[in-house]
């Protein structure tokens, strides 16, 4: 009995199947229309001996394209506001003593967020001055990438210090630029990612100092007591959570964050 029980749902998928693909006629005692066939899509792909230069340089150029391709997520968060937003959204984590709380996928996910609202400006600029146009075939592609990078690379230089530029300019080995525009983008993307996390290691510092202060007080109260076996941690964790909320800490800090990068 067992064994007909078993086979109970896949005569009732056959049926169903069936059903679908004759359109029921079967069952009601009509012919089955005679239904279009189903067209599959097919793959074909083939390594052959190139023919010349031409198709090695068409190789190369897809397996430089599919390179691009799969660092482009990298390149585009380290050239916006990304790194900044996701450090300092870890220190508040970390200063707080939270392992897991948010999550990563939520911090993340809400760094990302905001990075879209701190970037809307510039990525509107690049939409309007070259993608539009482009798109509708008024500039040429090397026009497109000039008009593309310009408000990247303003919005870049306005956040890199002088500092880290210069030691970039000297590690390269090049002439010293003699204005904003003259520094090459390679320059300038390494210089403007060691200024993003000099400013993000600053405020983590200025965000550590009040938990800093609960955990010492903490400690003392609690040294005081003779409580020396009891982790300081676990008493100063609530007090923390509480002044961060009583604080509004999540829009002083993300206040903080938006406001940093319209200086």
């Amino acid at each position: 009995m067992s064994e007909r029980v078993r086979y109970v749902p896949l005569f009732f998928i056959f049926c169903a199947l069936f059903t679908i693909f004759s359109g029921g006629a079967a069952f009601a005692g009509q012919p089955a229309p005679n239904l279009p066939a189903l067209p599959i899509p097919a793959l074909n792909m083939a390594v052959g001996a190139a023919n010349g230069p031409q198709d090695v340089v068409l190789t190369l150029q897809i397996v430089a394209l599919i390179t691009v391709l799969s660092m482009a997520p990298a390149i585009l968060l380290m050239l916006t506001s990304f790194t900044r937003i996701l450090v300092v959204l870890g220190f508040i984590r970390s200063a707080m003593g939270l392992q897991q709380t948010p999550p990563n996928q939520v911090i993340s996910s809400f760094a990302l967020f905001i990075t879209f609202f701190t970037m809307a400006p510039v990525w509107n600029q690049v939409y309007e001055q070259s993608l539009s146009p482009y798109m509708q075939e008024r500039i040429p592609v090397q026009v497109a990438w000039d008009r593309a990078i310009t408000p990247v690379r303003t919005f870049m230089l306005k956040q890199t210090r002088e500092r880290e530029l210069s030691l970039m300019v000297r590690l390269s080995g090049e002439a010293r630029p003699s204005g904003p525009n003259d520094v090459p983008t390679m320059i300038l993307i390494p210089a403007y990612v060691l200024s993003e996390l000099k400013t993000a290691f600053q405020m983590g510092i200025i965000i550590y100092i009040p938990f800093i202060v609960v955990d010492m007080v903490v400690a003392s109260i609690l040294m005081s007591m003779g409580m020396m076996m009891l982790p300081p941690s676990m008493i100063s964790l609530p007090f923390k959570i509480l002044l961060f909320v009583m604080a509004d800490g999540w829009n002083l800090v993300v206040a903080s964050l938006v406001t940093s990068f319209s200086n």
